[in-house]
């Protein structure tokens, strides 16, 4: 059962669909209800788009606040959101979305013990199916005619050929925030879910991707799953979304930001120097792997002990599934480890936050002499491109090959294989050591890449693209 506000167009010439929307409701100890705007690169590109363009943001009431606002009839202009059932969203979100399709995509599976698809997959995946279905029937019941729809992400893979179904008009596109999976490990999945999946995207008229690798490994999958004619219909296009530099720069120099600063300088310490860091504790993001290595690094290189800490933001994320709240627990475990081991008296190596801030983010961005972002596997990591965008003094970006940013970043960052803590603990030796001038100019070129395709300019492109068939 799938209920929705009705406070929106009737039809829409552009309309957008994702899992979240870009408003939360939260409820008040009153009885009503605060309205929160999210940011980022969609809401960017509906904004520059214009009000003229009749556009329609669809999304999932996600909390008990978003079901509510629906029940009230509450909703913001140009923004439908689905109350779907709790049961299903959970299923597919949680036991299909992230939990199978993250975990293929970027490769997370402990293979000899899973994945292991039985009949409880099978339902989860019926509620998968039913998940994407409300949001196709939202769609094609709200799209103009020869409309522009732009689904978002792995949460609806299956939309664009459901909404094809239904609407064979309108022009679709896909975007897939994600990495793809290299065919053998794409067929980790049963061999007709594979099919559906492909089939899914396959529906829209451009499917759409972060990096040239993920595009080349989904083609790949589309013609060694479904035969050398699978592409035939469809698209394929690459948007590195970037930084959006005005924002960063300009929020990153508010007093809330000062005062994190100042309180991260007196934690550190005067002439300390800080590796940062700043990730949700999702299994991707590789943060204990990153904190072994700044432990060899004290362990091999002791002319760094007292002269560095290790700033760490691991935000906890989902953590409704246990595997990731054991991870968050070993995160901290490792932190305070080498705390016991080498810490003294006025020295704490590792700054370990858990609390999401941002402007204590952008603080530490700021501050940062070396980035570590190390990621496993990541679509594209916008945290690589943010810290050169709003450092201060130059910073020394050590990227992971396997972020999609590497593909970007890659000449003038530090390039570590993510598995390799002795490698990363080389590569933070020599960040640490690099000379002034070579650190700037590494900053200020890196700066220039990141933020080479802005939100507005990324979510526009796709826009022009999937309207002109190309």
């Amino acid at each position: 059962m799938v209920s929705e506000h009705t406070a929106v167009p009737a039809r829409a010439q552009v309309l957008v669909a994702s899992n979240r929307g870009p408003i939360t409701y939260v409820p008040r100890d009153d009885g009503g209800l605060d309205a929160r705007r999210g940011g980022g690169g969609l809401v960017s590109g509906l904004s520059a788009i214009g009000s003229e363009a009749q556009a329609l943001w669809v999304c999932s009431a996600l909390g008990e606040g978003d079901r509510e606002a629906v029940r009230r009839g509450v909703g913001e202009p140009g923004v439908l959101m689905l109350d779907i059932d709790p049961d299903i969203h959970f299923d597919a979100y949680n036991g299909i979305a992230n939990s199978v399709l993250w975990f293929i995509h970027h490769l997370l599976y402990q293979t000899p013990l899973e994945p292991v698809f039985d009949a409880e997959f099978r339902r989860q995946w019926a509620a998968y199916e039913s998940y994407n279905r409300s949001f196709a029937e939202a769609l094609a019941d709200r799209a103009a005619d020869g409309a522009a729809v732009l689904v978002q992400d792995y949460h609806l893979a299956l939309a664009p050929g459901m909404l094809r179904e239904l609407r064979p008009d309108l022009r679709i596109g896909h975007f897939s925030h994600t990495p793809w999976a290299p065919v053998d490990y794409f067929r980790l999945l049963p061999d007709d879910i594979a099919g559906q999946l492909l089939r899914g995207l396959l529906g829209a008229d451009r499917a759409c991707f972060l990096t040239r690798r993920w595009a080349d490994a989904f083609a790949d999958c589309c013609v060694r799953t479904l035969g050398e004619d699978a592409l035939s219909g469809t698209r394929i296009g690459v948007h590195g979304l970037g930084a959006d530099a005005e924002f960063l720069r300009e929020r990153a120099h508010r007093p809330d930001v000062a005062e994190r600063m100042a309180a991260l300088r007196e934690q550190i310490g005067p002439d300390r120097r800080a590796i940062v860091r700043v990730d949700r504790t999702e299994l991707s993001k590789n943060i204990v792997r990153g904190l072994l290595a700044y432990r060899e690094l004290l362990r091999s290189r002791p002319e760094w002990r007292e002269r560095v800490v290790h700033v760490a933001f691991a935000y906890p994320s989902r953590q409704d599934l246990a595997v990731y709240r054991e991870y968050t627990a070993a995160v901290g475990r490792v932190a305070e480890e080498i705390n016991a081991e080498y810490g003294t008296a006025d020295w704490t190596p590792v700054i370990l936050h858990v609390k999401d801030d941002f402007a204590r983010s952008l603080a530490a961005y700021r501050l940062a002499d070396v980035a570590l972002v190390n990621p496993i596997r990541d679509g594209m990591n916008l945290v690589a491109k943010e810290i050169p965008v709003v450092s201060d003094d130059g910073c020394v970006l050590v990227l992971s090959r396997e972020a999609g940013a590497h593909e970007e970043l890659g000449e003038d960052a530090l390039t570590v294989n993510p598995y390799d803590v002795t490698g990363t603990a080389d590569a933070l030796h020599r960040a640490l050591t690099m000379p002034y001038e070579e650190r700037a100019g590494r900053t200020q070129r890196l700066a220039a890449a990141a933020t080479a395709l802005p939100p507005a300019r990324w979510f526009l492109d796709q826009l022009t693209a999937v309207r002109a068939g190309v």
